[in-house]
């Protein structure tokens, strides 16, 4: 018995060692093997397995170990160029069809003792365990804002946001796998976030529920609110991207959109279907592309689309894309195959990224077409063009264009700038501060660093005829031969960006874009991002609130007390200003008073607004500063009216102005035939103040008051004396000019305005006699002076 037990003892022991031994048979890592990276592409991995079978061909290489190592590699290049069995052995690490998904992956050593863990397998996340199929997805804070969206300017990406224990989590898994296979292979970036360990990436992202999935395009995230389902998912990512990226062609606007090439700069590029709806993989390809190409789609579908297809001879059984850069007429280059893999068209793409002749428009494209020289065998050489935008140099503009179709060599690049357009790059090649009336010149030129610095040689002034061409082979033959051709040397300045946008159209699209994630945030109930803007917004609405309640308060302490009662019969039949302005005190702790000139005319007067009037003082220059001040006192208990004005005329300048307006208004200055003494006597208006309407054209006056022993016998007030029942006589019949001559002589200006604020009552209450005229003299002539 013991014996027995002691042999199942080593029989356990020997199992468990060979079970050891085997766990511990490291697994065939292609990527090593290959000697490339995770991120890749097919035709870097092509390119290295090429390069590998020739050095390890049993044929070639007879080293011992020579045909393992191919099969091994050719064994690597099987696995990577599959894309299916890449992502299977991204995922779960599998090298063979036969391995079950995730026997590289979930087994594991554990205190010297071999355990399966599907034995444990919860169906949650947990550190030691997680959904490796999301492991290689998983992004913290510094990838995220280093890698992801720099890279969001490029294609978008789709984003789940998940937790331990996320019971909810659970449910979407399968659809959230199969749609990561589908989009991985379209291009759309993957991204996982744990908000367990990333919490300060999700704060970022402000994703605060899980499950969560969200999307990044620009820099900017937007979050998915609909069922998880493949179908919602898919569209989600197609309207990340924006709308006019591709543009439909028919045969109506085919030349249109192909001819638009000199004004974008651009290639334009055709792709050919069946499908009326345009491909997601073509919308990725173009929003990745965007800023170097132009791209149109033609469904075969359509019978308004015959004539391009016969054009251009398009098979209907596959897929066609053409690529059209200066000519119009024949397509640069083309493409055709049934079921295009995101790998082929990035090649495509990449190969006609540029014109032939390409204008430079920024310092970004000016980068990519005279790269920085690197090393000594890879010189790039740029052949520039400065000319100018006018039909005169078109021959000229046309014959380079022509000259570099014909080149073949990869060094040399082509290019033309507008002199009006980079005029300070232009000055410095041509050496020529007047570079606007230099006709136009090639330039070939190298950049040596970053920094700007750069050689170059004027090579000859172009005009396209045989001899510039003839001139320019020779130079680039002999640059071939000799590049210390390049003589000339000067730090280059950035170049204008010719496409940027105004001011106000990046800042209408950026209020566009941040008012529609607002009212996103609105309509999903986001309130923890929208708790700020909210915050802001009530706190705005409370100050002004509170303000609006103030004022209200503060407008009805002013408003509160005795106003007189004027008769309805009288304000409807007068139209006078409202009785409670003569006693709403005042808001001023002076007098504003205007003097009526030609200028101030028409505002104060002709063009008065509707209800209200002017008071005019009329004065002289010996008597303006004591009838203003005494004036000032007068009214200053009115000026809490809004509906009167105050102004001052002088008589010594408008003296003719003054005559004429009273023969307009004869009813109010109608004299006795022998009181102007034949009318050779001078009126003296000095003291006279005028209430005038400019709207309804009517005036009231005031007569100044004479002061003498019996101030209240002699005193004079024609509309507007101390007594009422006088008034109207002094109305109808002024005084004599015996009477005034007698007291004119004892007239103090200071007391002429003595009875002004008794007749600022009768005005206000509207029982002053009107004058009314047909029109407003002018004021425009000065009276000279005698």
């Amino acid at each position: 018995m013991p014996g027995s037990k002691m042999s199942l003892l080593l029989a356990v022991l020997l199992l468990l060692s060979v079970l050891l031994l085997t766990g511990a048979t490291p697994e065939m890592d292609p990527y090593k093997i290959l000697g490339v990276t995770r991120t890749a592409s097919q035709a870097e991995i092509k390119k290295v397995y090429k390069r590998l079978a020739k050095e390890w061909h049993p044929d070639k290489n007879k080293n011992p170990g020579a045909e393992d190592m191919f099969i091994k590699i050719t064994k690597s290049y099987e696995i990577l160029s599959s894309e299916e069995k890449r992502a299977n052995y991204d995922r779960y690490g599998q090298t063979d069809d036969t391995q079950p998904y995730g026997s590289g992956r979930y087994s594991h050593r554990h205190d010297n003792f071999y355990f399966d863990e599907s034995f444990f397998n919860f169906p949650f996340n947990s550190k030691n365990h997680r959904d490796f199929a999301d492991s290689k997805y998983t992004l913290n804070f510094n990838q995220y804002i280093n890698d992801v969206v720099p890279d969001s300017y490029k294609r978008p990406y789709l984003i789940k946001i998940t937790s331990d224990w996320c019971f909810s989590c659970i449910h979407i898994e399968p659809v959230w796998k199969e749609v990561v296979q589908e989009m991985e292979t379209l291009g759309v970036g993957i991204g996982v976030v744990d908000v367990g360990y990333e919490r300060r990436l999700a704060n970022h992202l402000g994703a605060h529920r899980t499950p969560s999935i969200l999307g990044v395009i620009n820099g900017k995230v937007t979050f998915f609110h609909y069922a998880v389902a493949k179908e919602h998912l898919r569209q989600f990512v197609e309207d990340l991207l924006p709308q006019r990226l591709v543009e439909r062609v028919t045969d109506k606007n085919d030349l249109q959109f192909l001819n638009s090439w000199h004004q974008l700069n651009k290639p334009h590029v055709l792709l050919f279907d069946q499908v009326p709806a345009v491909p997601l993989l073509y919308k990725l390809t173009a929003f990745a592309y965007k800023d170097y190409l132009q791209f149109g789609y033609v469904d075969q579908g359509l019978s308004e689309t015959a004539n391009l297809q016969k054009q251009f001879n398009i098979n209907t059984y596959a897929p066609t894309m053409l690529v059209f850069k200066e000519s119009t007429e024949k397509p640069a280059d083309i493409i055709q195959a049934k079921g295009m893999k995101k790998q082929i068209i990035d090649e495509f793409m990449s190969n006609n990224k540029f014109l032939l002749a390409p204008r430079l428009v920024n310092q970004k494209l000016f980068n990519e077409l005279c790269p920085v020289k690197q090393f000594h065998r890879r010189r790039k050489y740029c052949v520039l063009l400065i000319t100018r935008d006018e039909e005169t140099f078109t021959f000229g503009n046309q014959a380079f264009l022509l000259f570099a179709s014909t080149n073949t060599k990869e060094v040399v690049r082509f290019a033309y700038v507008y002199q009006q357009l980079q005029q300070p790059l232009c000055e410095i090649l041509m050496q020529n501060k007047d570079s606007a009336q230099s006709p136009p010149q090639v330039v070939i030129l190298e950049r040596r660093n970053a920094a700007g610095k750069a050689y170059f040689k004027p090579v000859t002034a172009w005009n396209g005829s045989e001899e510039d061409k003839k001139c320019l082979l020779e130079e680039l033959e002999r640059l071939q031969k000799d590049p210390s051709i390049l003589i000339h040397d000067a730090i280059l300045p950035e170049l204008n960006n010719e496409f940027a946008s105004m001011f106000v159209i990046r800042w209408i699209y950026a209020s566009y874009d941040y008012l529609s994630e607002v009212i996103d945030d609105i309509l999903h109930n986001n309130w923890r991002e929208m708790m700020p803007l909210l915050s802001l917004i009530f706190s705005a609405l409370f100050i002004l609130f509170g303000t609006v309640v103030i004022q209200a308060f503060s407008d009805s302490s002013e408003d509160k007390q005795t106003k007189p009662k004027a008769k309805d019969g009288t304000k409807a039949e007068n139209g006078s200003p409202e009785t409670a302005t003569s006693s709403r005190p005042p808001k001023k702790n002076f007098v504003e008073v205007t003097e009526l000139t030609d200028i101030t005319y028409m505002s104060n007067l002709v063009k008065l607004r509707p209800g209200h009037m002017n008071i005019v003082l009329v004065l002289t220059d010996a008597s303006k500063n004591i009838l203003l001040s005494k004036f000032a006192k007068e009214v200053y208990s009115f000026t809490g009216s809004l509906t009167l004005h105050f102004s001052f005329l002088n008589i010594d300048k408008h003296s003719e102005w003054m005559n004429m307006l009273l023969e307009y208004a004869h009813n109010a200055m109608q004299m006795d035939a022998d009181e102007d003494d034949g009318g050779h006597h001078k009126m003296d208006y000095t003291g006279y103040v005028l209430a005038l309407n400019g709207h309804k054209k009517y005036l009231c006056l005031f007569k100044p008051v004479y002061t003498g022993e019996d101030l209240d016998s002699k005193s004079s007030e024609d509309e507007g004396g101390a007594s009422r029942s006088r008034s109207s006589s002094r109305d109808d019949h002024p005084p004599r000019k015996s009477n005034r001559s007698r007291s004119i002589s004892t007239l103090h200006i200071h007391h002429k305005l003595d009875r002004l604020g008794l007749w600022m009552e009768r005005l206000m209450e509207g029982t002053l006699p009107r004058y009314y005229i047909t029109a407003w003299p002018g004021l425009d002539k000065i009276t000279p002076c005698k």
